[in-house]
């Protein structure tokens, strides 16, 4: 494998690269805040035929991202982060004009295309230039937390213990539908006697689950629902940074890596039906105590933070030569 020569600067200029999908853009939005470094953002706009190979090099390829891209090439940065299976064609086009890449989720190339790729352990990636992680980079962090209680202050005012509910949607390991969330809800009701309940959708919650959660607990007291724009803005990090108990649905390795990243218990919604990876992810957290199985009961437990995007970033700074934040 080609040896990795370190950037010496100390604000090396750096580059996020993502095709605008909100984890991807999390993701490598969450590591550069960790370098230290102000990044510039680019949502790429990949052109057929190349957005199909990505990230393969088909001829051409310079060209798959338009006049934007081309631009970034000539000029390219000392470091570039991407994330997802376009902005891995990006990096690797970027590498080759002399910028040190950090390439975010498995390629399914060989890592040796990149100076460092970033791959969670359940992904089963290995090599020596790749770093791998419990869950997905995030930007949750102590910091981050006391900003977010500081953008809700409101919900300081709520009834504790204070359950936020995290609702995500079907994926190809898990379908998430109105008879999963009436189950999820019956067991909310049965446990949740006192207190106030803090609930926020995603983008890709099913319309009819939406429905039901507004049918459910819209005219119960002490409760915040938050199921798109018209309810106002995004609470989901007030939620986070106010909860006393968080329940996931067990679907998005991004939601519940964000939720394990607080200092609260956390649990899990039907972990035993999810399948694949998120299933592999799921069970080293109950190995690590981590988090419960909702149908457990709201039983008391330590709530270990998991904060991998500060050991990642430390570990991409060493090997890239950067300078310590």
């Amino acid at each position: 494998m080609e040896q990795t020569s370190p950037v010496h600067a100390d604000s090396p200029d750096l580059c996020t690269l993502t095709d605008g999908h909100a984890g991807n853009v999390r993701q490598a939005q969450s590591l550069a805040r960790a370098l230290g470094v102000a990044a510039r953002e680019m949502v790429l706009a990949p052109r057929a035929p190349w957005r199909w190979s990505a990230p393969r090099m088909l001829p051409g390829a310079k060209h798959a991202f338009g006049t934007t891209f081309h631009a970034l090439q000539m000029q390219a940065p000392a470091v570039a982060i991407g994330c997802g299976r376009q902005a891995a064609l990006a990096t690797r086009l970027l590498r080759a004009r002399g910028s040190r890449t950090i390439q975010i989720l498995d390629p399914r190339l060989d890592p040796a295309h990149w100076d460092l790729v970033i791959a969670p352990e359940h992904d089963g990636l290995a090599g020596a230039n790749v770093l791998t992680l419990l869950g997905s980079l995030n930007p949750v962090d102590d910091a981050w937390l006391a900003d977010a209680r500081t953008a809700f202050p409101a919900f300081a005012h709520l009834p504790s213990p204070r359950t936020a509910v995290l609702l995500g949607g079907d994926s190809a390991h898990y379908r998430f539908d109105a008879a999963a969330f009436g189950r999820l809800a019956a067991l909310l009701d049965d446990a949740s006697t006192a207190g106030s309940l803090l609930v926020t959708t995603s983008r890709r919650t099913p319309r009819e689950v939406s429905d039901a959660l507004r049918m459910r607990w819209s005219e119960r007291a002490d409760t915040v629902l938050w199921c798109g724009p018209a309810d106002g803005p995004n609470p989901y990090a007030g939620l986070l940074a106010w909860a006393d108990r968080i329940v996931c649905t067990p679907e998005s390795v991004n939601m519940v890596s964000e939720a394990c990243g607080t200092r609260v218990p956390v649990q899990v919604f039907e972990p035993d039906r999810v399948s694949g990876r998120p299933r592999r992810f799921l069970d080293a957290l109950r190995q690590r105590g981590r988090i419960v199985d909702l149908a457990d009961g709201p039983t008391p437990f330590d709530g270990e933070p998991l904060r991998e995007t500060a050991r990642i970033a430390a570990e991409v700074r060493s090997r890239l030569g950067l300078a310590p934040v």
